[in-house]
Parts: C-alpha cells; structure tokens; sequence
C-alpha cells in the first residue's frame, strides 16, 4: 500500500530527539527558543512563538485580540474544522466566506460583502500551501469606510484600529509573494507542523508575528509566552536561574507551550527545508503535472504564478464534470489499486455541528463544487518515481473506468 503522507525521520532527526533527552530538557527549553529565532529568520517575520499545535496558536491570537461574544470573524468555507472551531471557542459568530474557483483561496468579493460593524478578524487560509491575496485583503480592511465602521472595545484593537488579518498558514510554510515567505506577509501568520505538514515536529505550530506600529512584537511575544503558560510570568527557563524560583501568575492563561524533544525535530528539518524537502515535493508536483496535463478530464491545481511560489503541500487533481459520487466512486477504486489518496477538504458548512447551527453548503456553490471533484494525491519525501508512476496509473486508471461507466 502506498500511503498518503507519511514523516520522514531520518538519522539526525533521532539524534537530536536524543540529544535533548541526554541534556534534561524534554519540555520548554534552549532547542524551542532556538527554534523560534530560527523560524524568526526564515519566514522574515519580526518574532516566532511555538506552541503545541496551529490550533493553539489561531485561538491564542483570537483571545489575544479580544475577541468574544457579539463578535465575527470571516473564514473560508473551505478549510480544515479547525479555522473554525477556534472562533466557536471564543463564543464569537463564523462567518463563512465562498472561495476561488482556480486556487481554493478565500474571494476577495465574498470578504467585502460580509464584513459588518461586528467583524473583528478575517482569517484567510493558504489552501494547498498557495498564498491568498494579502495585499488586496490588507487594502480591503484599511479602506477608510471599513474602517470607520471597526467597533474598537478593547485596548488592543483600539492599537490596531481595523480588522485584524490572522493567516491560517497551516500548509504555506516557505511559500512566498513576491520573494516574501509566509509569516511576513500579514499582521500574523500562524503555521502547523502536525505530521502530515511539509515541515513536523509531529505535533506542533508557531505563531510569526508581524504586527504593524506602533506594536512592539517582542513585547507581543513576551505577552504570549505568559498567556501560553498558564500566565506564569516566568518560564521553566527563568526559574532555573540561581534564586529565581519565585513566580507570579498574572493571568488565567493556557497551556499550550512546544516542548524540546518535538522542537528537536524542528530544529532538523527545518536546516534542509530548502535545499531537501520543498526541491523533492516540487518534484513529485511536476510528474503529476506532465501525467495529468494532457488528460482531458484532468484540472490542474494552480501553484505558483509570476508573483506567487506555493509550499508544495497538497496537490489537489480535481476531474472535470463529475459529481460528489462519481469522485468517492474513484477514490474507491484508487484505493482497491493499493494507493491512498485524501480529499482537501469536507468543507466545514457540511461537517454535522455547523448544519446543526444552520449553516448551508448551498450558500458556497464554488466550495462545493471544487470539492465534489477533488482527490488530493500522496505527496512526501520518501515517495521515489517509481512509486509516483503507480499513483499515476492507479488514478487514470481509476477515473478512465469511472467516466466510461457514465456513458454506458
């Protein structure tokens, strides 16, 4: 069976796991603050605060904003649950926005339309790893009559003085606009390094701050440091200075903090993450390309234009003229050929809780229909030619005999 996305966990890697368990630092350490100025540098952003997951890092930043109940925060309809389970946690309303019909991406049109005197945050989502459009998005909250109408309530929003624009850049790490990588190009990116991602730490995120003036990131990040702890105004790091032991708790705060051993991971990957992991997945993206690309029933996913370089994460095959049944039909078939293949995403206006809340996928036509069509193919370090061959086969195969069928 080939697998959809399985880590890669080489030699180094177990070594500097090793190396942290030897030095007595298994939770927050040296190897996570190393970490983070590492990612600080990479992504160009101003500060980096790992935490143990993207999800963490999302509503941390909600509830650092001051987010709550009355509130709205825009999401597209097609992202991962979580985009919008941090917004429900904070008792604020989803507010679910249609997308792209070529990159997934949230529509600018659609983030306009909905924005009210009650929005608080647009979180737009680099689907795929293909960055949205920051800058227009940016130009559309700091338009003089969307601003006018931002109900600043607390002391932060008053600092900013409009929409807050919080990426879910859970799949985009190293992708980038114009030269600039994910985590400079907006007020506040946050990453995932789960399993499945380009970079993992197996479990983990990090939120790159890039806050405009007359924020202080790095007081931002001390801020966040505190609240990610328990509120603790000292970290394990601090206290174990000669005579430091002493704390105070300064607010009721989470517990969400990376830990050495997975930032150990990090660390690993992410020194070849330019030179290993992206040339490989870019590899794999052009074989499928040159398969594909000449099949009539076969959408090309969009991932890099003359501005944009996306992350290689997902490659998302979409089949022209099928419906949501044909497509499972297919992925079935696949699947019986001994290659595992995904769907990116079930959107979130289908999943049981938000149709309870009377959501309706009917109202986001282009989510559906690019989800209906849609079959995410494996894409991973350790996946040679010859395994890209069989997935190849496997998935003409299947679709050819699933399209023949219709027209019996």
């Amino acid at each position: 069976m080939i697998p959809f996305s399985p880590p890669h966990i080489s030699q180094k890697v177990l070594n500097e796991i090793a190396d942290a368990l030897k030095s007595g630092w298994i939770t927050t350490g040296p190897k996570t603050k190393q970490f983070e100025k590492e990612l600080t540098t990479y992504a160009g952003s101003q500060a980096t605060l790992c935490l143990n997951s993207a999800t963490a890092g999302l509503e941390i930043m909600l509830r650092w904003f001051g987010v709550g109940e009355g509130d709205e925060v825009i999401v597209p309809a097609y992202t991962y649950s979580a985009t919008a389970n941090v917004v429900e946690h904070c008792g604020a309303k989803v507010v679910f926005a249609d997308v792209n019909l070529d990159d997934f991406n949230i529509s600018l049109n659609c983030i306009e339309k909905l924005i009210t005197s009650r929005t608080k945050v647009i979180m737009p989502v680099d689907f795929a790893g293909f960055p949205c459009d920051y800058d227009s998005i940016k130009a559309v909250v700091n338009k003089p009559d969307i601003k006018s109408r931002f109900k600043a309530e607390t002391e932060v929003q008053k600092l900013l003085g409009r929409i807050l624009v919080l990426s879910d850049a859970a799949h985009s790490m190293g992708a980038s606009i114009m030269g600039k990588k994910t985590g400079s190009l907006t007020d506040v990116s946050v990453f995932s390094f789960h399993a499945v991602k380009n970079l993992t730490t197996a479990e983990g995120g990090a939120i790159a701050l890039n806050l405009p003036e007359p924020f202080d990131n790095e007081e931002v990040y001390k801020n966040l440091c505190i609240k990610t702890l328990h509120g603790q105004n000292k970290d394990a790091l601090a206290k174990m200075q000669k005579g430091n032991w002493k704390y105070d708790i300064v607010e009721p705060g989470y517990k969400c903090n990376m830990t050495d051993i997975t930032a150990a991971i990090g660390l690993v990957e992410l020194a070849r993450y330019e030179s290993e992991i992206l040339p490989k997945r870019k590899h794999i993206f052009e074989l499928y390309d040159a398969a594909f690309k000449n099949k009539v029933w076969a959408e090309l996913p969009v991932y890099f234009n003359d501005q944009k370089q996306c992350s290689y994460h997902l490659y998302p095959l979409r089949i022209k003229g099928i419906t949501e049944e044909t497509r499972d039909k297919i992925i079935q078939s696949i699947f019986d050929q001994d290659v595992a293949v995904n769907v990116h995403f079930i959107p979130v206006p289908m999943m049981s809780y938000y149709k309870n809340k009377g959501y309706n996928i009917n109202n986001y036509p282009v989510t559906y229909f690019n989800f209906s069509r849609e079959i995410s193919l494996p894409v991973y370090e350790d996946l040679d030619d010859s395994l890209v061959k069989t997935v190849i086969e496997a998935v003409v195969h299947a679709v050819e005999k699933e399209l023949l069928a219709l027209t019996l």
